[in-house]
């Protein structure tokens, strides 16, 4: 192990034991390796979720189309794309409480609701600021809003796939 001696400033090799001044920042310092792993884990997590709602929307447009109800219909096509957008809500949700969940564990929060709050506040890229977390986890926040950003993006592109579909199955019956 690597040790930074405080008498010169220099790395030293050394073997002692850790104390927790090693592992945990100072008050005034935000910790990094720790939540990145974490958010690194956490957005695995987050991307298997999505993942499920994106396979189980393709197997829906496959199974419409399949039985001719996609692009018939205008309020069929209108509860398609609600059906769509709900599954996709759903998965948002539910990776706000995966990382809710993840906050709970690391000690930021005592119960689920405040946590799945602060999770929505950061995953939606909100930012009220209202809750700040402690130096060794408020890099979490902002690794989370990336997340979420870029799951919103996913989901973007789903809804507008999905339209897509319907209206060119419309403009095939058409013509």
């Amino acid at each position: 192990m690597l040790t930074q001696t405080p008498a010169n400033g220099s790395l030293a090799a050394g073997l002692g034991r850790i104390d927790e001044d090693d592992v945990a920042p100072a008050p005034d310092e935000t910790a990094t390796l720790l939540p990145l792993v974490t958010a690194m884990g956490t957005t695995l997590g987050t991307i298997v979720i999505h993942a499920l709602a994106v396979m189980a929307v393709v197997h829906f447009i496959r199974l419409e189309r399949k039985l001719q109800r996609a692009g018939v219909r205008f309020w069929r096509d209108v509860a398609i794309i609600s059906g769509v957008t709900l599954v996709a809500l759903a998965a948002h949700l539910v990776e706000m409480l995966l990382w809710a969940a993840v906050f709970v564990a690391c000690g930021e929060f005592r119960g689920l609701g405040d946590a799945f709050y602060n999770s929505a506040v950061a995953y939606t890229s909100l930012g009220l600021g209202d809750t700040v977390m402690s130096g060794s986890w408020k890099l979490l926040a902002p690794l989370e809003t990336a997340t979420g950003m870029l799951m919103f993006g996913v989901s973007t592109a789903m809804i507008f796939t999905v339209c897509l579909q319907l209206v060119q199955t419309r403009l095939r019956i058409s013509y």
